[in-house]
Formats: C-alpha cells, sequence, structure tokens
C-alpha cells in the first residue's frame, strides 16, 4: 500500500488560483457589478475593495438532461376565473414562492439567494481601470529612457558589510570546519580507542598511555586551532542592475478656482482630478503630475493645496497655460517625456482673454503635448471658452473637450476622455 505525505508549506495565497479562475470565468458579471457599484460611492471611497452580488442563475452550471420532447396533451381542472386565452398576471408581492422577502410567508417554493463575491482594494480597481489608458502613448526616445531596477542574484564572496548574508556565511564556516576537521576527528577516535586499551593491559603510568595522552592532546589543538569563521567563509548578497525600457510621461493638472466656480463645481473638478490622479498613479510607475491652480494669477502646488486651498478670485485662463508651458520648457524640452494635459474650468473666462488662450494651447501646449482633455462644468448653456475651444478640437486630434453638468457625469465623461483607442 503506498502512501503519499504532501509537505509542501500551507502557505497564505493558496487558494489564490482558485480565485483568479472564478474572476476570469465571471468577468462579465462581476464587471457589470462594479459598474453599477461606482455609480454609487464617493470618490473618497474608490481605493477601498467592494462588496458585489452576482445573480445565482448566472452562476448556474450547464447540464445535459433528458428532455419532455416530442407533443403532450394534458387536461388540467377547470375554473371559475380564466377562461381559453387569457393572460395569467404574474402574482405580485413576495408571498407563497416569491422569496422577494417581502408579504406573508408560505408553505411553497424555492429561491436561492445571490452570491456575493468580496473583491480586494487591488481587484476592484484592475477592473474599473482595465479599459483605460493615456490616449496616443508613444515611447519617446526609448533607446534613450532606459530605467534600472535592482535585482536579487545569488551570492558574491567581495562586498560592503552591510550586504553580508549571515546565515549563508555560518553555513560555508560550518562546511569549512566539517571539511578540514573530519581527518582530525577521525584520528582522534583511532587513538582514544588505542589510549583505552592500553588502559586496561598497561595501566595509568605506563609510557605507551602517556605517549597516546600526549597524541590526543595536540590533535585536539589542532582541531582547536581551525577558526569559527574566517573570511573565505563571507558570503555577501548579491544584486545586479537589469535595464528596463520605460516611458516617460508628464501630467499637467490646470484648475479654474475663480470666484464664478462655486464650491459645488470646485467639488466636482476635484473629483474629477482625484480620479484621474489615482488613475495615473496606479497606472503608470514612472510618471510626474503638475498641479496648477488659476484665477487671475496662475500658480503651481502640492495636492494637497490644489485639492483644499480656498483661494480665489477672478479668471484669466491664459495665466494656468503660460505657467504650463514655462514648465514645459524648463523641465520637460528635452524630447524625452511623453506630456498630458488636463484642464477643469466653468468656461466663464474674461472676454478678452478667450482668443489669447486658445492661441497658446494651439501654438505652445498642443504642438508640445500627446493629449489635453478640457472638461467645462456647467449646467447651463456652453460658456465663451468652450466656444473658443470648439475651433482647436476641430483642427488638433490630440484635443478632446467634455462637458460636466453633475457629479454623477464624473465617470462617464472621465471614461471617454480615457478610453482606450481602438487601433
Amino acid at each position: 500500500m503506498a502512501r503519499i505525505i504532501d509537505r509542501r508549506f500551507d502557505s497564505k495565497g493558496k487558494s489564490t488560483v482558485n480565485r483568479q479562475r472564478f474572476m476570469r470565468r465571471f468577468k462579465h458579471q462581476i464587471r457589470k457589478a462594479v459598474s453599477e457599484a461606482i455609480h454609487g460611492r464617493s470618490i473618497r471611497d474608490l481605493d477601498n475593495g467592494e462588496q458585489v452580488s452576482i445573480p445565482a442563475r448566472d452562476l448556474s452550471e450547464p447540464i445535459l438532461h433528458q428532455g419532455r420532447g416530442g407533443i403532450w396533451e394534458q387536461v388540467f381542472s377547470g375554473n371559475d376565473q380564466f377562461s381559453s386565452g387569457d393572460q395569467i398576471k404574474r402574482p405580485s408581492g413576495g408571498g407563497a414562492g416569491g422569496g422577494g422577502g417581502k408579504g406573508e410567508a408560505g408553505n411553497e417554493g424555492e429561491h436561492e439567494d445571490d452570491f456575493v463575491f468580496q473583491l480586494s482594494r487591488e481587484e476592484f480597481l484592475d477592473l474599473f481601470f482595465e479599459d483605460l489608458e493615456l490616449p496616443r502613448l508613444i515611447r519617446t526616445q526609448l533607446a534613450c529612457i532606459t530605467d534600472y531596477k535592482t535585482r536579487r542574484a545569488g551570492f558574491t564572496s567581495d562586498g560592503v558589510p552591510a550586504n553580508i548574508n549571515v546565515v549563508r556565511s555560518l553555513r560555508g564556516a560550518l562546511g569549512r570546519r566539517l571539511a578540514l576537521g573530519s581527518p582530525y576527528h577521525a584520528r582522534l577516535r583511532e587513538l582514544q580507542q588505542e589510549l583505552d586499551d592500553a588502559l586496561d593491559e598497561l595501566g595509568e603510568d605506563s609510557a605507551p598511555v602517556l605517549a597516546l595522552r600526549d597524541q590526543i592532546g595536540r590533535v585536539r589543538a589542532k582541531i582547536d586551532n581551525i577558526p569559527f569563521i574566517d573570511s573565505f567563509d563571507l558570503r555577501y548578497n548579491n544584486r545586479v542592475k537589469v535595464p528596463q525600457p520605460t516611458t516617460q510621461a508628464v501630467m499637467f493638472c490646470l484648475m479654474d478656482v475663480s470666484g464664478s466656480m462655486d464650491e459645488d463645481r470646485k467639488a466636482t473638478a476635484k473629483r474629477f482630478f482625484m480620479l484621474l490622479h489615482l488613475f495615473l498613479t496606479r497606472t503608470y510607475e514612472r510618471i510626474e503630475v503638475v498641479f496648477i491652480r488659476h484665477h487671475t494669477v496662475a500658480q503651481e502646488t502640492d495636492e494637497e493645496e490644489f485639492f483644499h486651498s480656498r483661494e480665489s478670485g477672478g479668471t484669466v485662463v491664459s495665466s494656468a497655460l503660460v505657467l504650463m508651458r514655462d514648465i514645459i520648457r524648463e523641465r520637460y524640452a528635452n524630447g524625452q517625456w511623453n506630456i498630458y494635459g488636463a484642464q477643469a474650468s466653468d468656461g466663464d473666462n474674461w472676454q478678452n482673454d478667450c482668443a489669447v488662450s486658445r492661441d497658446l494651447l494651439t501654438q505652445d501646449i498642443l504642438p508640445a503635448c500627446q493629449y489635453f482633455a478640457y472638461i467645462e462644468i456647467t449646467d447651463g448653456d456652453p460658456q465663451n471658452l468652450w466656444q473658443e475651444y470648439e475651433s482647436v478640437r476641430a483642427t488638433r486630434n490630440n484635443f478632446a473637450m467634455q462637458r460636466i453638468q453633475s457629479p454623477a457625469d464624473i465617470y462617464p465623461v472621465f471614461r471617454e476622455l480615457f478610453k482606450k483607442s481602438l487601433s
């Protein structure tokens, strides 16, 4: 009788394969549940997991069984409520056999609850951002942009003390001591056996016994002289740099914080940029984000001030475009960066500044950008900035415009701006 003993470690991720298989099999249902879930959550809660429900009927297994087949004729008892050809309405409520959770209890019928599946944070965001990308992403200067990642590559006998691998060094020292001391230990056992025999035959003070004791002492001294650890035993963690071509990208986020942008519109713009920021930092390992707030004067800020500062004023959109142009020329003008821009405004710009903003966009910004997206947050008619930008959209294929009338439009507009290209 053969016995098989499984001595593999019980890893924490032992169900990962089954989980991934389940998600591949029911990907359509899970994606539909995720789409329904995101409409009911705040942008601040987007970076969390989600508990989704999959209808039990979608989990049913296809089976082969014998059908009734043929033509069947059955006779049912008559009634005083229905005649031939009448349509019978579906019973309302959750009574007998309903299973809807409401109404009176019944003694008939069966119902199976929906299957509840808990998505982790990473799984939820992967599904949410699955069909999105930065449009027109080009590996600019790919041959010149090489990123190096440090990777473990075994052990080496040379290195700095900070990289010493203690376990491997002690293991080597132990092996060396065993190898060098093995002949001495064998000789020591032989001498010890001869000493025992001599003591039984000749006594404690005989010359052969004293000679054997002297030899045993010299052999033990040789064993003791074997160093516990030697420089030859030291092993260091070896790390090598592996070249990995990469793409450098920078995203400019421009937000209007003028007086015409009330708190609701600013909140909508903040939610859009928070979603964009989350998307970028998750999707690309090497990307920089530049935050620019503007009213009459533009200012580059950090993320905290960009989203939470309460400074306000008039509206001069060109100030933000000028600052973006200057930053591009100062930091990203070497041709090795993919440059993207996103601008949020209510479209109410100083009238004399609209043409200036259009010229800056067409002459300075768009030639340097792979993609530029403009969103106008207003529930009324298009404003003067939108009308000025429409001429740009007609002539530039790397420029896109969308309008957001309410927070419910944020997700559809975002997905429309950054959906994957079919080409």
